[in-house]
């Protein structure tokens, strides 16, 4: 009975990870948590509601986002300090797909930014099932870098016509920018005055108080400020009524046909925010001295967003600023962001009243602040110097989404990030390997700090082997052998890093590759995985041992084999190497 309720236990920490830390809390951290809670609220708040306006949805639909996705993430996740909830870049990417389909019906915007974040869901759930938490590593950080930083100008750019009281006629951001001189004569001077003033809040606030949410403090005084003035009459633009009615659970009164238009961008956002979470979980999760597991990370994120859509929110992911407050803050465990959802669910559910005397400047300036701290064009820049290749990625992603939008953007990003892959394996890096003074194995790389072993070609392939390599790999040694002084009389490959599964097209051409450079009177050696490889040899009907092809336990057997089989010859000697002599070739490398 024990065992069994063992198991049971031992199964829901394994789907709950975050219960551990439940389980294990200590009385200690409570204080610390509450005060982290009330950090990440005061700073969640107004990021949330601002971030609502950038969806295009009602403001208290963002902290809607925030109050399921977070409880959900506590149990299901696996760091201890990450906060999800409405982030900028995934705001952008909602909007950007849902506002053109939408074409101004406000009910069907929800709706549709609800489909996509259950969509997102979904495509985490699939890449959690079948352990693609290795897509962490897939979009590389130049690739991110110049996505984030496009992305922060598109929501800076978009945010000035609220900062400054007109509306963008343009969609496209090159558009708004071109048409921007058009546009002075129509700057509200009440709705940029009030703007001023929470830009002055914010830097004053940076300034003498840094320690205290300055986002939450700009709404907070600009709110009293709009209500005491009664700043309506003067046409200052504030949020209004957000006493709403969530829609009823029902058919989507879109058409199917529109929803199909989500799945392949609800693809790309799932990639993206799983990519982004991942970057802030792993750096917090260092920070604090543990590990995370990115698939159930992945699951996490996937039950997180369908959570949100279950709320009638939209799509959230790891948001990097409160986060930071968390961890600032004290934060020990996920019980900051159960307080928090609490929080932000009461003041969601009870005190709505005050959120309608809020500027659309005020939640403007606060957009705008948020998606400067995505701005580093200065780290982008040094990327020149450092890495030109990975300037080259950072900038064509950065460039692509100002000139075609961000959700093509996202996608020539995670194509970029796959032709980044495609290339490493198709094309990688190879060398010619020799012997030091210590008898050592190293790459010959021109210096003196090695040498060739005469008569014998030794190459390293540092990629796996597969299909669409095979035929460049069997072309790059041939190449490599012909540009030596002399042919080789023996040529080694080491098999570790290359053959790492049976591939019908690699064993085709490993077969042609023998029986080419057997026509040459050059012996083939492949140096490792040497019970691998005998089996798939066998399968694919290749000859091994002697008179067919030589396969030894690692490089250096190989080279000892290589040269009591040329001292068998110079004996005059039949050159068959029977297993009592091999064993007695195992010697140190350090004699070769």
């Amino acid at each position: 009975m024990d065992e069994s309720k063992g198991v049971c236990v031992s199964r829901l920490l394994s789907l709950m990870p975050g219960l551990a830390s439940f389980k294990d809390y200590r009385k200690e951290w409570f204080k610390d948590d509450v005060r982290a809670a009330f950090s990440v609220s005061a700073v969640a708040l107004p990021v949330a509601i601002a971030y609502a306006q950038l969806t295009g949805v009602n403001a208290l639909v963002g902290l809607y986002s925030c109050v399921l996705p977070m409880m959900v993430y506590a149990l299901f996740g696996t760091s201890r300090q990450l906060i999800v909830g409405p982030d900028a870049a995934t705001c952008a990417v909602v909007a950007a797909v849902v506002t053109p389909l939408a074409a101004g019906d406000s009910i069907k915007h929800w709706q549709l930014a609800m489909t996509m974040t259950a969509m997102t869901g979904f495509w985490c759930l699939i890449a959690s099932r079948f352990k693609l938490g290795v897509l962490a590593d897939f979009l590389s950080k130049p690739i991110l870098m110049g996505l984030l930083n496009g992305v922060a100008i598109t929501i800076i750019v978009g945010q000035a016509s609220k900062i400054l009281g007109f509306s963008f006629d343009e969609r496209y951001l090159l558009d708004r920018i071109a048409a921007a001189p058009g546009y002075l004569s129509q700057i509200h001077w009440a709705t940029l005055a009030m703007s001023l003033g929470a830009v002055l809040i914010f830097l004053l606030v940076k300034r003498f108080r840094p320690t205290w949410p300055a986002a939450m403090l700009v709404i907070v005084v600009s709110t009293l400020v709009a209500w005491a003035a009664n700043l309506e009459q003067f046409d200052v633009a504030l949020v209004g009524d957000v006493s709403i009615n969530m829609p009823a659970f029902q058919m989507p009164a879109f058409d199917i046909g529109i929803a199909r238009e989500l799945v392949m961008p609800a693809l790309n956002l799932a990639m993206v925010s799983f990519v982004s979470m991942m970057l802030t979980a792993r750096s917090f999760a260092a920070k604090n001295g543990y590990d995370i597991d990115p698939d159930k990370e992945f699951r996490a994120l996937g039950i997180a967003n369908i959570a949100s859509a279950l709320s009638q929110g939209f799509a959230v992911s790891g948001a990097d600023s409160r986060t930071a407050v968390n961890d600032a803050s004290g934060g020990k465990t996920q019980l900051v962001s159960l307080i928090a959802a609490l929080i932000i669910g009461i003041i969601a559910w009870l005190f709505t009243a005050p959120l309608a005397f809020i500027p659309s400047a005020a939640l403007g300036v606060v957009l705008v602040v948020a998606s400067w701290s995505l701005l580093d064009l200065k780290t982008l820049w040094k990327l020149r110097k450092r890495d030109q290749r990975a300037f080259l990625l950072a900038m064509t992603t950065f460039v692509a989404v100002l000139l075609i939008g961000v959700i093509p953007g996202i996608t020539l990003a995670v194509l970029l990030g796959l032709f980044q892959f495609l290339q490493v394996v198709m094309r990688p890096s190879d060398q010619c390997l020799g012997l030091d003074a210590k008898g050592t194995l190293r790459s010959l790389d021109g210096s003196d700090k090695a040498v060739a072993v005469p008569g014998v070609f030794i190459y390293r392939f540092n990629s796996p082997l597969t299909y669409f390599n095979a035929s460049y790999f069997k072309r790059r040694l041939l190449e490599r052998i012909a540009a030596e002084p002399e042919t080789p009389e023996c040529v080694i490959i080491d098999a570790v890093p290359c053959f790492t599964h049976p591939d019908i097209s690699v064993m085709a051409m490993l077969s042609d590759l023998y029986a080419l450079l057997k026509r040459r009177h050059i012996r083939l050696i492949l140096a490792g995985r040497k019970r691998q490889l005998l089996s798939w040899c066998e399968a694919q009907g290749i000859p091994t041992g002697e008179g067919g092809l030589l396969i030894r336990s690692d490089l250096y057997l190989a080279l000892k084999m290589n040269q009591a089989y040329k001292q068998a010859l110079a004996d005059g000697q039949a050159p068959v190497l029977k297993r009592p002599v091999d064993l007695d070739l195992v010697l140190e490398h350090s004699h070769l």
